[in-house]
């Protein structure tokens, strides 16, 4: 079996296709057998994680000043040069912090397309090594580039260009993640790998991350509280699209291999 890099050059040279149908089905199956369990997961953490937010900024404000006001503060075109930096940085570092916390949505996606068992501390797999300073590095790298791109546009009023700019990053590194945990790479070659297999057909995988993206918000417009229960296609929609991609790419060296073997008889 050929390293995932060896799959990437391949992929690189040669290019690969993708069927909309099968990955559809294949996100959807897996995504009914962890919607429930990833809801409970992201409402207990959420609660969590919102208490611990609004802790730090009570300390560093005071209560009495969480307000309109201190929200309008903050507002990208109401900082400061020295705050838009600070800023910049603090959201990369915390997204980077979080990331390992959303890659185990991919484990447990894993697991349960694989029928093995999976509980809370699932979610915390990648919290260890050697994963854990891959994701964060190749997290805190696209944080800090999309968050300082983004922030200096939108402080020059162009606040739709930023956000869309942030979401061309994203789409073209949306397979980091994967790629780190399930193809063994490090965080910069993760990176540049998404990218690539990303460019060789940017059509299907722009509407496999569409698709994936307005399948976690259905529940918003479903009912508000449902959107607990939809986050997780999202990641079985990139657990599919990862899988797919790679799985042709083993089965053609397969047969590869076979043809060559039959060559030699």
């Amino acid at each position: 079996m050929k390293s995932t890099l060896d799959q990437i050059e391949k992929i690189k040279k040669n290019g690969y296709s993708l069927n909309f149908a099968p990955i559809f089905d294949h996100a959807f199956e897996n995504f009914k057998k962890i919607s429930l369990y990833s809801a409970l997961i992201i409402l207990l953490f959420s609660f969590i994680f919102g208490i611990a937010i609004f802790g730090v900024i009570a300390t560093f404000f005071g209560i009495e000043t969480i307000s309109k006001d201190l929200l309008n503060g903050l507002e990208v075109q109401n900082l400061s040069i020295p705050q838009l930096l600070l800023s910049t940085v603090g959201v990369a570092f915390v997204t980077a912090l979080i990331a390992p916390f959303g890659a185990g949505f991919l484990k447990m996606a894993d697991c349960a397309d694989k029928d093995e068992e999976f509980n809370v501390s699932t979610i915390f797999t990648f919290y260890r090594a050697p994963y854990f300073i891959q994701i964060f590095t190749a997290t805190l790298i696209l944080a800090t580039v999309s968050s300082a791109i983004s922030n200096a546009i939108e402080s020059a009023g162009f606040i739709f260009l930023g956000a869309g700019l942030s979401g061309f990053i994203s789409f073209f590194t949306y397979l980091t993640v994967p790629l780190i945990i399930f193809g063994k790479l490090n965080a910069l070659d993760a990176i540049k790998s998404s990218i690539i297999v990303v460019a060789r057909n940017p059509l299907m995988i722009f509407v496999l991350f569409i698709v994936g993206y307005l399948g976690s918000l259905i529940g918003a417009f479903a009912c508000g509280i449902g959107i607990l229960f939809t986050l997780a296609y999202n990641t079985s929609m990139t657990y599919a699209t990862y899988f797919a991609i790679f799985t042709i790419e083993e089965q053609e060296d397969s047969i590869d291999s076979i043809g060559r073997s039959d060559d030699l008889e």
